[in-house]
């Protein structure tokens, strides 16, 4: 079982996830979806595409682009086409 967790809350929870370049890709389905807020934030990955990114906000703190996601990626990273990954201070444990 994966989960992530920030700011004491459990942010994304699964035994369904994909592991790319030592970060977890929760499915969408598991994620608590009242702590994530749609950013702006855009990067490029030369293999799997363009990421688009989420603030999170959880007991009125905010984290900006905490966490990332591949809408339509290229071919080979397809396993993780709308998985959430984590980053800036969010625990990740399997």
């Amino acid at each position: 079982m994966a989960k992530a967790i920030w700011n004491n809350s459990v942010l994304a929870e699964s035994d369904n996830y994909e592991k790319v370049e030592d970060n977890i890709y929760f499915p969408p389905d598991s994620i608590n979806k009242e702590y994530f807020k749609d950013s702006d934030t855009h990067t490029n990955c030369f293999w799997k595409g363009k990421a688009s990114y989420y603030t999170l906000v959880v007991n009125d703190q905010t984290n900006k682009d905490a966490a990332w996601y591949y809408p339509e990626p290229k071919p080979k990273a397809e396993n993780i086409k709308h998985h959430v990954a984590f980053w800036k201070g969010v625990e990740v444990t399997e």
